[in-house]
């Protein structure tokens, strides 16, 4: 209470609420039905960011009662000061909303628990609702334009011009992103965020050995079929949470990997399976008329039914340990390379959390540590290797069997072998797929075809996100 009466005081329990825990301030009026402005000044409220629980956030407000206009209005001013002092919290935010995520619930998720607290915060929006396959990815390399470029454009995309002028002009004043969505359309933006920063600095686009920097955070609302990204960064799947980290400000630098042939760059990402993972999410693709769930089980069992390995070549780069008065050896001496059938091949340069994997996909990573783990699974029966899927959703060591083996590295090259011997009548159909680009790739749970080599680097701290 702001009163200043002893018997309000006597009541209320002292509480002290630290200014780094609250994200908006309002003054409290009491309206009738129908009234928008004016009202009686009741006092203000304090609105706040609380830990509810484990890693779960949540608002709550706090309301201070005095009926003085000045009062109140001296207040206000002072806590709106404070809370404008806050450099990493956004003022405005680019909002891309998929509504084909999860049974299409990130539009509802958005409007219904998103929007109302960045409207609390005071935060201004600009939502781009896509409407197809790299919508976001076109907004964003449309943006990098200057403003005079965007005259140039209008003869070329004549009536269009109006709409693209003002998506870039919004997204010119933004200076953050949120993407509502799951893995694979956060994975969009967050490639979309990096070509630009590419094209901005003169980068040759087709080969990036060292990228620089996004030029802005990205934030993440988990809504989608999954959510691995959002998971890791928070802890949790949970809108509300990970909307409260973008409104508080909470930025983590992050790591990146760069997917390339020996020709030109495929796309950036966090994470990559090659074989089982890659050919369950292939067949996943090719049943999008099924519900997400159902899909996601069918496409698990028959790929499981019909366990094949993937004959490769992998080289590898350890992880170079940086040392004071030690000459630095030629990184071409240091690369292993083995060659075989593998089940499965993993790359990951964050730990990769879900609610099947609670300690991770890959669990001794982390989220800015300069490295990528290499989780090699040979072939071997469907039996063990159903053991080894096993292992990841309890706290006993997935990779503890003598067909599995991890690497820390910073490169990665992936070659695909095209089978040969007694079996290569009966695989020539399959040669030819390959040869045409049909090698599937699981990319933050993108699908990707590629034939050729596949060169993988990590990139560190090479974007920051919420969280």
């Amino acid at each position: 209470s702001l009163t200043g009466d002893s018997s309000v005081a006597l009541q209320a329990q002292e509480e002290i609420i630290e200014m780094k825990d609250v994200f908006s301030v309002k003054l409290k009026r009491r309206r009738f039905a129908g009234q928008k402005k004016g009202g009686t000044l009741l006092g203000i409220t304090i609105f706040k960011c609380l830990n509810k629980e484990e890693n779960k956030l949540t608002d709550c407000a706090i309301h201070l009662n005095n009926l003085s206009e000045d009062h109140c209005q001296s207040w206000f001013r002072h806590l709106k000061e404070i809370l404008n002092g806050f450099q990493n919290r956004p003022k405005s935010l680019k909002v891309f909303v998929n509504p084909s995520s999860h049974k299409r619930e990130a539009t509802h998720v958005y409007f219904e628990k998103v929007a109302p607290l960045f409207k609390l915060a005071d935060i201004k929006t600009d939502v781009t609702v896509t409407e197809y396959e790299g919508h976001a990815l076109s907004v964003l390399k449309e943006c990098e334009l200057q403003a005079f470029d965007g005259f140039i454009m209008y003869m070329v995309w004549g009536s269009a011009m109006k709409e693209f002028v003002l998506k870039c002009l919004a997204f010119l004043f933004c200076n953050r992103v949120v993407c509502v969505g799951g893995d694979g359309s956060v994975s969009e933006v967050a490639h979309g965020l990096l070509l630009r920063a590419q094209i901005d600095a003169g980068k040759d686009t087709d080969y990036v050995s060292k990228p620089v920097r996004a030029p802005v955070p990205l934030g993440v609302i988990p809504a989608g079929t999954t959510n691995i990204l959002a998971h890791t960064l928070y802890g949790i799947k949970h809108a509300v949470t990970a909307t409260l980290h973008i409104v508080m400000g909470h930025i983590q630098a992050v790591d990146v990997c760069t997917f390339s042939t020996p020709s030109k760059l495929l796309r950036f990402g966090f994470s990559a399976m090659f074989g089982f993972g890659a050919r369950t999410l292939a067949l996943a693709e090719k049943h999008r008329w099924m519900p997400s769930s159902q899909r996601k089980d069918f496409a698990f069992i028959k790929t499981l039914a019909d366990l094949k390995p993937e004959e490769c070549e992998l080289s590898f780069l350890p992880l170079q340990i940086p040392q004071e008065d030690c000459q630095e050896k030629d990184s071409k001496d240091q690369w292993q390379k083995i060659q075989g059938h593998f089940l499965n091949v993993s790359i990951m340069a964050i730990p990769c959390l879900c609610s099947m994997a609670p300690r991770g996909l890959a669990p001794n990573t982390r989220l800015n540590n300069g490295s990528m783990a290499l989780i090699v699974v040979q072939n071997t029966s469907r039996t063990e290797f159903i053991k080894h899927l096993k292992r990841y959703t309890s706290v006993e060591n997935q990779f503890n069997f003598p067909f599995v083996e991890t690497y820390t590295v910073q490169e990665v090259k992936v070659q695909p072998r095209l089978k040969s011997g007694p079996d290569a009548k009966e695989n020539t159909r399959l040669n030819a797929a390959s040869a045409e680009g049909n090698y599937p790739w699981n990319i933050d749970g993108d699908l990707m075809k590629e034939a050729s080599e596949v060169h993988i680097r990590v990139h560190p701290q090479l974007i920051d996100l919420y969280g």
